[in-house]
């Protein structure tokens, strides 16, 4: 594993620990954590594409393509680890007895 990959998934695995350490919150909900998490993923790659553009209308005339390019790799991304769960499942679920 190269150490640009290694980084990756160090960076990937500190928000998912972040999110984990939300669900020992008997009070919250584990679909409010993750609702809050893809909150604040939108919000983070709409600021990271705005800061590409020197105006709002250059911005407006990329929305679509925006959208289109971070919902397919949500969807890449998702249906990878959708597929290594169902793959893994009983692994996957006796690790998080």
């Amino acid at each position: 594993m190269s150490d640009s990959s290694k980084a990756f998934f160090e960076r990937a695995n500190a928000m998912i620990q972040l999110a984990n350490q939300q669900n020992q919150d008997k009070e919250v909900k584990t679909g409010e954590v993750s609702a809050s998490f893809m909150y604040a993923l939108a919000r983070y790659n709409a600021w990271f594409g705005s800061t590409s553009f020197e105006s709002q209308e250059q911005m407006e005339s990329k929305k679509q393509e925006m959208l289109d390019y971070y919902v397919a790799e949500y969807r890449k991304n998702l249906e990878n680890n959708l597929d290594d769960y169902i793959e893994h499942f009983d692994h996957y679920r006796s690790t998080q007895k």
